[in-house]
C-alpha cells in the first residue's frame, strides 16, 4: 500500500517507494512505464528530480522537472 504525499508536497527521488512509475519526461512526453531507480538516475544524469504528480494512479505517476522551481511555482500562484 502506498503513503498519500504529506502535507509538505509531492514525493520526490528516493521518497518514491513504488518499483515501477508511469514517466512524463521534462517535455511532457511519456516515457513509459520504467523501475523507480532508473527514474531517478535518469533525472539525476539530467540534473533534476523525479517527482510523484499522481500517487494514485496505478503505477504512479512521476515527472521530470525541476523540483525547487516547481515548489516555488506553486506558492507563488497560491498567494
Amino acid at each position: 500500500m502506498q503513503a498519500p504525499p504529506t502535507k509538505e508536497g509531492p514525493r520526490i527521488n528516493d521518497m518514491i517507494d513504488e518499483p515501477t512509475v508511469l514517466l512524463i519526461d521534462a517535455e511532457g512526453e511519456k516515457r513509459g512505464v520504467i523501475p523507480t531507480d532508473e527514474a531517478i538516475r535518469m533525472a539525476e544524469e539530467a540534473g533534476l528530480d523525479l517527482v510523484e504528480v499522481s500517487p494514485n494512479a496505478k503505477p504512479p505517476v512521476c515527472k521530470l522537472l525541476d523540483y525547487g522551481k516547481f515548489k516555488y511555482q506553486a506558492q507563488k500562484k497560491a498567494n
